[in-house]
């Protein structure tokens, strides 16, 4: 098969495609012969070493969107089973930037019903990471809550699943994303929002310190980067996200894709061979909704 890797640490141009063997699904686990798989800001954080792993060949890719096509023992899966399923790793020879992927049996749910492989593979990263994040937030209804990068993907989910729980919402975001971030079912601020306001905020575009001053004291801060959250001051609770895979959970997010309350965005599709075009698109900045790849 085809997987997209990187064996030298840099910019899109060292985006590879190789020939790699076809993976066997062991125990509780699946392949998943893949139709689509989104490109996120973590694969260029791969791709310039952030994570580490010199001198190694790693994967790309978290999201899969596909069919099942073989399956190991004690899995509830069948083969032609129309999927989507989280793959989370930072630094492994193989990503869901492929033909195909085995993943966990725990970490695959029904694909939503109402939409394609292409958009489908744009939620399961990035829609369990606003779930998790919400989860660590421990936000009651008639709360309020800032979504910083509103306009992007984690933003995005965050603030339609927030909203959902009866939070008060409101999104940060450039002026020209006001219309998109109302249109999510948020309030609008741009960098004019009220400081100490807020009883959290969950913050998907990395601001650290500077999204603590918009929380009151005694609120709490949600950043996306593990570990990279800032420290506690006048008593706000700090911490990160660290996303993990659940299937149970993603077939709920999944249900809300056909039920009208999670919004999927693409921005544009690219073969799976023009893999180091997507990432050069992805660095370029501005883009709304996901790039994905399609085998």
């Amino acid at each position: 098969m085809r997987a997209a890797v990187v064996r030298t640490f840099g910019g899109p141009e060292t985006v590879e495609i190789v020939a790699a063997e076809v993976p066997e699904p062991g125990a509780r686990q699946v392949r998943i012969k893949v139709a689509a798989a989104a490109l996120n800001p973590v694969d260029a954080g791969v791709r310039g070493g952030f994570f580490g792993g010199a001198g190694k060949q790693i994967g790309f890719g978290w999201d899969v969107a596909g069919t099942v096509d073989a399956t190991g023992v004690a899995t509830a899966w069948s083969v032609g089973d129309e999927v989507v399923a989280l793959d989370p790793g930072m630094v492994r020879p193989l990503g869901t930037h492929a033909e195909y992927v085995v993943v966990d049996t725990d970490a695959v749910a029904k694909a939503p019903a109402t939409v394609d492989a292409v958009h489908a593979s744009t939620l399961p990263l990035n829609a369990l990471t606003a779930e998790q994040a919400l989860e660590l937030l421990e936000l009651t209804e008639g709360q309020s809550l800032l979504v910083t990068g509103a306009a992007g993907a984690v933003g995005g989910f965050a603030i339609q699943l927030a909203a959902r729980r009866g939070v008060s919402v409101t999104g940060l975001a450039r002026e020209g994303d006001e219309e998109l971030v109302r249109s999510l079912g948020a309030d609008f601020a741009s960098k004019t929002a009220e400081l100490g306001t807020f009883d959290a905020v969950l913050d998907a575009a990395n601001l650290g310190e500077a999204a603590l001053e918009w929380v009151r004291d005694g609120g709490a801060y949600v950043g996306v980067r593990p570990g990279g959250h800032p420290e506690s001051v006048r008593g706000v609770r700090t911490t990160a996200v660290a996303v993990t895979a659940d299937g149970a959970r993603l077939a709920r997010l999944a249900a809300l894709v056909d039920e009208g309350v999670l919004t999927l965005r693409v921005a544009e599709t690219y073969p799976l061979d023009d893999a180091a075009k997507a990432h050069a698109r992805l660095d370029a900045g501005g883009v709304r909704g996901r790039l994905v790849l399609v085998p």
